[in-house]
């Protein structure tokens, strides 16, 4: 008879708490060194915690690594799993739209980081687009199809139309230099009020 497995152990606070200052700290270097150029020793010093108390955590930089982008894909991911069939299409897409903008601008490096790892084949995450990813915008598609369908969207592309909403939520933090020296500082309701003009105008019935 198989022995019971040991139930795993709960963190503490403090573990989650450490492990979420070594995640924000870690988030910060590869964003700006890349996984090949960021180092266990730059992640520990932001962070301020030794280096053998940072491995007790993460035992290697790729398991670091991984988790920053897992965590990032979840905060990405969750307004878009959340898009409601059942609900006003200009209320979700205008909710989503603005979501996008608001981790945009308020985790501008885990943009950047993502933008890195596509940009080198995404070798670490190249899995879970074929699969996770793909299924996600596939249902959410089906979801404006079918708003199109109902007459309560103008005809567009549906994946297309995903597809630039990341492209132009994105652009304020992957291409924030050329931004701010072409504008400056970027207004953010404005930058908010333009985008979701620019995005929805064409394809909410009245709105154009």
């Amino acid at each position: 008879m198989p022995k019971p497995q040991a139930k795993p152990e709960r963190k503490t606070r403090i573990q989650s708490q450490n492990e979420e200052i070594i995640l924000d700290a870690a988030l910060e270097v590869f964003s700006a060194y890349g996984y090949r150029g960021g180092t266990i020793d730059q992640i520990a010093a932001r962070c301020g915690l030794s280096k053998p108390n940072l491995l007790y955590y993460f035992r290697r930089k790729d398991d670091i690594y991984k988790a920053v982008l897992e965590r990032t894909l979840a905060d990405w991911l969750e307004p878009l799993r959340s898009l409601d069939p059942a609900a006003d299409p200009a209320t979700e897409l205008t909710r989503y739209i603005s979501a996008k903008l608001d981790l945009t601008f308020g985790r501008p490096a885990a943009s950047r980081l993502f933008a890195n790892e596509i940009l080198h084949g995404a070798p670490h995450v190249a899995r879970f687009l074929k699969g996770p990813l793909k299924e996600l915008v596939d249902a959410k598609a089906l979801v404006i199809r079918r708003w199109v369908a109902e007459g309560k969207l103008r005809p567009v592309d549906a994946t297309h139309f995903i597809f630039a909403i990341w492209a132009v939520t994105q652009h304020y933090a992957d291409f924030a230099v050329q931004v701010e020296a072409i504008i400056g500082t970027p207004d953010r309701e404005r930058v908010r009020r333009a985008v979701l003009d620019i995005l929805l105008r064409g394809i909410i019935p009245g709105r154009g």
